[in-house]
């Protein structure tokens, strides 16, 4: 499992729970170790996610953070539809199956605006 994909998991976990979660907890969830579990804990509270946490007791995120959606402006959303293009086109089968996958994802957190931007082609979200 690839770092962001652990952190990004690590903070589901904790934004499931409300009561402390223990890092052995975490570490067999994410089938890591302990020690990946404080660093990747750190990395995180480095970047800004308020992670309150005390050794031997466990961590918690702070009540009432939440991860803001993810937004694209127009070129990017362009950039991103265009890679995804390629790879279906010109990659197998399962990477062009990935890259669609991808594309719902992208579809699914753009704002009604950006759906209904004449710039941002009906056909680019069809396969």
């Amino acid at each position: 499992m690839r770092k962001a994909e652990r952190l990004f998991q690590l903070l589901t976990i904790l934004r499931s729970r409300r009561t402390v979660v223990t890092a052995c907890y975490l570490a067999e969830r994410l089938q890591v170790s302990e020690r990946t579990i404080y660093r990747d804990i750190q990395a995180l509270s480095l970047s800004g996610v308020p992670i309150e946490g005390e050794a031997g007791v466990g961590y918690r995120l702070h009540p009432g953070f939440t991860v803001p959606p993810i937004m694209f402006d127009q070129d990017e959303l362009e950039a991103l539809l265009l890679g995804v293009r390629m790879v279906q086109g010109w990659s197998d089968e399962a990477l062009g199956k990935a890259a669609d996958s991808a594309l719902q994802k992208i579809r699914a957190v753009l704002s009604e605006r950006q759906h209904q931007e004449h710039t941002l082609k009906p056909e680019w979200f069809g396969r």
